[in-house]
């Protein structure tokens, strides 16, 4: 291999690197969990031995932005940072109302019926998107259709 080929050789495969590494850290960033128990403590660090910020119920969902060991440091809807056991967490798409009040819809866009509300903080389970709407079902069982943009998650 002659000098330029070696060149081009390890530029392309320090750009390679460099575009493997961006691609991890992108998806370390916007891995999402949810609560898988009825509550859950947040507490502001790595093991049972520090303080509880929180208690989270089912659902509830999470930013994951670091780990050390069993545990996740997470950031939720409004910001607020802590650390939760993975064991208790699970993947099951969730979302949380970030507006003061949502219209819960029979379809996906405003010319749909309101068949119920939803407000500020409420945990949602996620069933299906389309197009800048979610299908979502609360806990009591009602179900319909959200702009995406009023909810925070995945």
């Amino acid at each position: 291999m002659n000098m330029i080929s070696r060149r081009k050789f390890s530029l392309c495969l320090a750009l390679l690197l460099a575009a493997c590494l961006l691609v991890a850290t992108a998806a370390q960033a916007k891995r999402m969990v949810s609560v898988d128990r009825p509550k859950i403590n947040m507490r502001s660090g790595p093991g049972t031995n520090h303080p509880i910020i929180w208690e989270l119920g089912r659902g509830y969902p999470l930013m994951v932005i670091g780990t050390q060991g069993s545990w996740l440091r997470v950031r939720d809807f409004e910001n607020d940072e802590g650390w939760v056991y993975q064991p208790l967490v699970g993947r099951k798409a969730h979302l949380v109302v970030k507006a003061k009040i949502v219209n819960i819809r029979s379809g996906p866009g405003t010319r749909y019926r309101v068949v119920g509300q939803a407000k500020y903080g409420v945990v949602l389970q996620t069933q299906e998107r389309r197009s800048g709407w979610v299908k979502v079902k609360h806990e009591n069982g009602l179900s319909g259709w959200v702009a995406r943009d009023l909810l925070w998650g995945w």
